[in-house]
Protein backbone atom coordinates (compact mmCIF):
# COMPACT_ATOMS: atom_id res chain seq x y z
CA UNK A 1 0.00 0.00 0.00
CA UNK A 2 1.20 3.06 -0.72
CA UNK A 3 1.77 6.05 2.15
CA UNK A 4 0.73 9.67 2.15
CA UNK A 5 3.06 11.74 1.61
CA UNK A 6 3.06 15.67 2.42
CA UNK A 7 6.36 16.73 0.67
CA UNK A 8 7.67 15.72 -2.91
CA UNK A 9 11.68 16.06 -3.16
CA UNK A 10 12.77 15.62 -6.65
CA UNK A 11 16.22 15.48 -7.82
CA UNK A 12 16.73 17.48 -10.64
CA UNK A 13 19.27 16.26 -13.90
CA UNK A 14 17.63 12.68 -14.96
CA UNK A 15 14.60 12.90 -13.35
CA UNK A 16 12.99 16.29 -14.27
CA UNK A 17 15.27 17.97 -17.13
CA UNK A 18 17.48 15.44 -19.67
CA UNK A 19 20.35 16.92 -19.20
CA UNK A 20 22.59 14.30 -19.53
CA UNK A 21 24.07 15.11 -23.00
CA UNK A 22 24.96 18.23 -21.83
CA UNK A 23 26.85 17.04 -18.96
CA UNK A 24 28.81 14.48 -21.10
CA UNK A 25 29.38 17.44 -23.55
CA UNK A 26 30.97 19.61 -21.15
CA UNK A 27 32.94 16.89 -18.69
CA UNK A 28 34.64 15.79 -22.22
CA UNK A 29 35.84 19.19 -22.94
CA UNK A 30 36.49 20.35 -19.65
CA UNK A 31 39.00 16.97 -19.36
CA UNK A 32 40.31 17.76 -22.41
CA UNK A 33 40.67 21.43 -21.63
CA UNK A 34 42.88 20.26 -18.82
CA UNK A 35 45.31 17.91 -21.09
CA UNK A 36 43.18 14.71 -19.87
CA UNK A 37 42.15 12.12 -22.55
CA UNK A 38 38.29 11.68 -22.50
CA UNK A 39 36.89 9.80 -19.69
CA UNK A 40 34.42 8.26 -22.03
CA UNK A 41 30.55 8.72 -21.78
CA UNK A 42 29.87 5.81 -19.83
CA UNK A 43 32.19 6.27 -16.91
CA UNK A 44 30.64 10.51 -17.10
CA UNK A 45 27.05 9.25 -16.86
CA UNK A 46 27.84 7.34 -13.73
CA UNK A 47 28.77 10.17 -11.53
CA UNK A 48 26.26 12.37 -12.90
CA UNK A 49 24.19 13.37 -9.83
CA UNK A 50 27.00 14.16 -7.36
CA UNK A 51 28.58 17.46 -6.66
CA UNK A 52 30.62 18.89 -9.42
CA UNK A 53 33.75 18.28 -7.18
CA UNK A 54 33.22 15.14 -6.01
CA UNK A 55 31.93 13.72 -8.87
CA UNK A 56 35.40 14.91 -10.44
CA UNK A 57 37.36 13.40 -7.78
CA UNK A 58 35.03 9.94 -8.32
CA UNK A 59 36.00 10.38 -12.16
CA UNK A 60 39.00 11.35 -12.30
CA UNK A 61 41.05 9.39 -8.97
CA UNK A 62 44.78 9.34 -10.48
CA UNK A 63 44.51 12.94 -11.72
CA UNK A 64 46.58 15.74 -9.41
CA UNK A 65 44.40 18.01 -7.36
CA UNK A 66 45.45 21.26 -9.05
CA UNK A 67 44.36 19.83 -12.43
CA UNK A 68 41.00 18.58 -11.15
CA UNK A 69 40.30 22.44 -10.02
CA UNK A 70 41.11 23.08 -13.31
CA UNK A 71 38.26 20.46 -14.54
CA UNK A 72 35.78 21.99 -11.93
CA UNK A 73 36.43 25.63 -13.59
CA UNK A 74 36.27 24.53 -17.32
CA UNK A 75 33.42 22.38 -16.76
CA UNK A 76 31.25 25.25 -15.35
CA UNK A 77 32.75 27.52 -18.07
CA UNK A 78 31.73 25.08 -20.51
CA UNK A 79 27.95 24.40 -19.18
CA UNK A 80 27.18 28.20 -18.53
CA UNK A 81 28.95 30.33 -21.35
CA UNK A 82 29.73 27.82 -24.59
CA UNK A 83 28.08 24.46 -24.51
CA UNK A 84 24.88 24.55 -27.12
CA UNK A 85 23.69 20.78 -26.39
CA UNK A 86 20.07 21.12 -25.52
CA UNK A 87 18.41 20.24 -22.39
CA UNK A 88 14.52 20.26 -21.78
CA UNK A 89 12.25 19.07 -19.35
CA UNK A 90 10.90 15.17 -20.14
CA UNK A 91 7.72 14.60 -20.95
CA UNK A 92 5.09 15.17 -18.77
CA UNK A 93 7.43 17.59 -16.02
CA UNK A 94 5.78 20.84 -16.42
CA UNK A 95 2.42 19.36 -16.29
CA UNK A 96 3.05 16.89 -13.40
CA UNK A 97 4.29 19.32 -11.43
CA UNK A 98 1.49 21.66 -11.84
CA UNK A 99 -0.78 18.37 -11.46
CA UNK A 100 0.99 17.64 -8.12
CA UNK A 101 0.84 20.93 -6.55
CA UNK A 102 -2.83 21.60 -7.39
CA UNK A 103 -3.29 18.05 -5.74
CA UNK A 104 -2.43 19.58 -2.44
CA UNK A 105 1.84 17.97 -2.43
CA UNK A 106 4.11 20.51 -1.06
CA UNK A 107 7.29 19.81 -4.32
CA UNK A 108 11.49 20.64 -3.42
CA UNK A 109 14.20 20.09 -5.05
CA UNK A 110 17.68 18.17 -3.97
CA UNK A 111 20.40 18.47 -6.41
CA UNK A 112 23.74 18.05 -7.37
CA UNK A 113 23.73 21.10 -9.37
CA UNK A 114 25.58 24.39 -7.89
CA UNK A 115 22.64 27.06 -7.29
CA UNK A 116 23.47 29.48 -10.13
CA UNK A 117 23.16 26.23 -12.40
CA UNK A 118 19.45 25.26 -10.56
CA UNK A 119 18.27 29.22 -10.50
CA UNK A 120 19.52 29.26 -14.21
CA UNK A 121 17.22 26.04 -15.17
CA UNK A 122 14.18 27.20 -13.12
CA UNK A 123 13.81 30.41 -14.95
CA UNK A 124 14.71 29.03 -18.07
CA UNK A 125 11.90 26.52 -17.61
CA UNK A 126 9.37 28.82 -15.46
CA UNK A 127 8.79 26.14 -12.71
CA UNK A 128 10.64 27.83 -9.98
CA UNK A 129 7.48 28.60 -8.51
CA UNK A 130 6.28 25.32 -7.65
CA UNK A 131 8.75 24.09 -5.75
CA UNK A 132 8.34 25.52 -1.78
CA UNK A 133 12.60 24.59 -1.22
CA UNK A 134 15.37 23.70 -2.81
CA UNK A 135 19.11 22.46 -1.87
CA UNK A 136 22.14 22.33 -3.93
CA UNK A 137 25.65 20.52 -3.53
CA UNK A 138 27.81 23.75 -3.07
CA UNK A 139 25.00 24.59 -0.10
CA UNK A 140 25.49 21.62 1.68
CA UNK A 141 27.84 17.96 1.47
CA UNK A 142 26.93 15.91 -1.69
CA UNK A 143 25.20 13.33 -1.78
CA UNK A 144 24.77 10.80 -0.93
CA UNK A 145 25.24 12.53 2.58
CA UNK A 146 21.65 13.47 3.93
CA UNK A 147 22.51 17.15 4.63
CA UNK A 148 20.20 18.46 1.47
CA UNK A 149 17.26 16.51 2.19
CA UNK A 150 17.55 17.42 6.11
CA UNK A 151 18.18 20.83 5.56
CA UNK A 152 14.55 20.78 2.98
CA UNK A 153 12.69 18.88 6.14
CA UNK A 154 13.81 21.43 8.68
CA UNK A 155 12.83 24.07 6.53
CA UNK A 156 9.34 22.52 5.53
CA UNK A 157 8.65 21.17 8.99
CA UNK A 158 7.74 18.18 7.24
CA UNK A 159 8.84 14.57 9.09
CA UNK A 160 10.70 12.26 7.78
CA UNK A 161 8.25 9.85 7.09
CA UNK A 162 6.19 11.98 5.51
CA UNK A 163 7.74 13.13 2.56
CA UNK A 164 9.36 11.14 -0.50
CA UNK A 165 12.88 11.34 -2.45
CA UNK A 166 12.37 10.85 -6.45
CA UNK A 167 15.70 10.25 -8.15
CA UNK A 168 17.58 8.08 -11.12
CA UNK A 169 20.46 7.18 -9.40
CA UNK A 170 21.82 5.63 -6.48
CA UNK A 171 22.75 8.51 -4.46
CA UNK A 172 19.42 10.04 -4.60
CA UNK A 173 17.87 6.51 -3.16
CA UNK A 174 21.30 6.31 -0.41
CA UNK A 175 20.68 10.02 0.88
CA UNK A 176 17.07 9.18 0.99
CA UNK A 177 18.11 5.74 3.34
CA UNK A 178 20.73 8.29 4.71
CA UNK A 179 17.62 10.70 5.90
CA UNK A 180 15.02 8.13 6.70
CA UNK A 181 13.21 9.63 3.77
CA UNK A 182 11.20 6.64 1.69
CA UNK A 183 12.67 6.89 -2.04
CA UNK A 184 10.92 6.02 -5.61
CA UNK A 185 13.27 5.49 -8.17
CA UNK A 186 12.79 6.86 -12.14
CA UNK A 187 14.54 4.41 -14.34
CA UNK A 188 14.74 7.29 -17.43
CA UNK A 189 17.53 8.41 -15.62
CA UNK A 190 21.63 7.28 -15.92
CA UNK A 191 21.36 4.87 -13.72
CA UNK A 192 19.68 1.20 -15.02
CA UNK A 193 16.90 -0.34 -13.06
CA UNK A 194 19.67 -3.14 -11.50
CA UNK A 195 21.19 -0.43 -9.88
CA UNK A 196 18.01 1.25 -8.44
CA UNK A 197 16.30 -1.93 -7.22
CA UNK A 198 19.50 -2.64 -4.71
CA UNK A 199 18.34 0.32 -2.54
CA UNK A 200 14.86 -1.00 -2.47
CA UNK A 201 13.05 2.19 -3.61
CA UNK A 202 9.16 2.13 -3.37
CA UNK A 203 8.65 1.69 -6.73
CA UNK A 204 10.95 1.83 -10.12
CA UNK A 205 9.06 3.70 -12.91
CA UNK A 206 9.64 4.49 -16.20
CA UNK A 207 8.07 7.89 -17.17
CA UNK A 208 7.48 10.97 -15.22
CA UNK A 209 3.64 10.29 -16.33
CA UNK A 210 3.97 7.06 -14.01
CA UNK A 211 5.30 8.93 -11.26
CA UNK A 212 2.37 11.61 -11.40
CA UNK A 213 0.01 8.58 -11.57
CA UNK A 214 1.36 6.15 -8.79
CA UNK A 215 1.61 9.94 -6.63
CA UNK A 216 -2.37 10.30 -7.35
Amino acid sequence: MKRDFDLIVFDWDGTLMDSEAKIVSCMTAAALDAGIPDPGAQAIRRIIGLGLTEAIEALLPEVDAPRRRLVVERYREHFLHHDRTESTLFPGVADGLAALTRAGYRLAVATGKARRGLDRVLEQTGTGQVFCATRCADEAFSKPHPQMLCDILAQTEVAPGHALMVGDTVYDLEMARNAGVPGLAVSYGVHPREQLLEYAPLACLDSFREVRAWLA
